[in-house]
């Protein structure tokens, strides 16, 4: 059985993971203790998470109908994220490994997004058996991922953002567009009924031949926009269309950079995850840009696009089966890990009658 914990930003999340199934999930958001600032406090969030790790801890163990002590591996994002919020978690996860003298497994939050795709169901489980290589995008906070998985846990990534990420982006322009916090998920509300075609902001980067983001210009672009017609600001039916104009840019280079990758790599199947894949929008291209290619899709259920533990215990659980040794006591927090160095695969044990019912993949 395993424990899972996540702090990376700004949610708290505790999950019980047993044999590939999730049994609980918990998480406490801090949306409200931000909303006054507009943004992640990074000192705030840490003090959140110092508040909420117990209880969440707890809940998640209630909820799963399970005690702390059965227990028998612990795993915590370790990286990447906000230094202080990673300590929360992660410091906790070892002193509860520690205190129950079981493993200890230090997860990479974009590896545990990578594969998040692959948890559906109710109760949600780890369908690894129906994993095939694919091009996955992982659009989370303020990162934006092309990576090319060639199999179970073996990785690399082709492509990231130059500057500023799809979320990054998405929540800079709402600021320009003084939308509520958080901004994102509000500008995507508002494009719902807005006319995409209404505006023709910026497509950075999408007819080159390179699998890279950038998504600073379309930012710029809509702040000079405003300062030159700030009357649109005042009509409502004007801001429903810069929102879905803005939103149609960026879903746009998003999809088609992913499809064209996943063409030229000659795989069949597409997945995405991280926050920025709850957008509306870009789920619908997907499906249909997919669709007209012959790819299949995979798109992370929403509970698990943002940060959660489930996702963790999810990937833990399949890297112990593969082999891999317990993180060090003494491993420190790594908030700029990048993802490559995850790549590596990983040697599958022998089957056993305790091994999880999805195996490795």
């Amino acid at each position: 059985m395993i424990l899972a914990l996540e702090t990376s930003c700004d949610e708290t999340s505790a999950a019980v993971v047993i044999q590939g199934t999730v049994r609980s999930n918990v998480v406490a958001s801090q949306i409200r203790v931000h909303s006054e600032y507009g943004g992640v406090v990074p000192e705030l969030a840490t003090r959140e998470h110092l508040r909420n790790i117990l209880p969440v801890v707890r809940s998640a163990l209630d909820q799963a109908g399970v005690t702390l002590s059965q227990v028998s591996l612990v795993a915590a994002t370790r990286g990447p994220g906000l230094p202080a919020a990673l300590l929360a978690g992660y410091t906790t996860a070892q002193a509860v490994a520690y205190a129950l003298n079981v493993p200890l497994l230090g997860i990479h939050h974009h590896e545990a997004h990578l594969y998040s795709p692959w948890i559906i169901g109710k109760p949600p489980r780890a369908a690894f058996e129906q994993f095939e290589p694919n091009i996955s995008l992982i659009v989370s906070g303020g990162h934006t991922l092309l990576v090319h998985v060639t199999g179970g846990l073996r990785h690399r990534v082709l492509g990231s953002t130059l500057d500023d990420a799809a979320g990054e982006c998405f929540d800079k322009v709402a600021k320009l567009l003084a939308l509520p916090y958080p901004g994102g998920p509000v500008l995507d509300e508002l494009a719902e009924s807005g006319n995409a075609a209404a505006f023709d902001f910026p497509r950075s980067l999408l007819h080159e031949s390179h699998d890279d983001f950038s998504f600073s210009g379309l930012k710029t672009s809509v702040r000079y926009f405003l300062l030159k017609r700030p009357e649109l600001l005042e009509d409502s039916k004007s801001l429903r269309d810069i929102c879905a104009s803005v939103r149609a840019a960026i879903v746009d280079v998003l999809v088609r950079k992913t499809v064209r990758a996943a063409r030229r790599m000659a795989v069949s199947c597409v997945t995405a995850s991280g926050g920025v894949s709850c957008n509306r929008a870009l789920r619908r291209q997907f499906a249909e840009e997919c669709s007209r290619a012959g790819l299949r899709l995979h798109l992370a259920d929403p509970v698990f696009c943002t940060d959660n533990a489930a996702m963790v215990g999810i990937l833990a659980e399949q890297k112990w089966l593969a082999g891999e040794p317990p993180t060090p006591w003494d491993a420190e927090t790594r908030p700029g890990w990048p993802l490559e160095e995850e790549s590596t695969p990983l040697k599958a044990p022998a089957a056993s009658s305790g091994s999880s019912k999805s195996g490795t993949y």
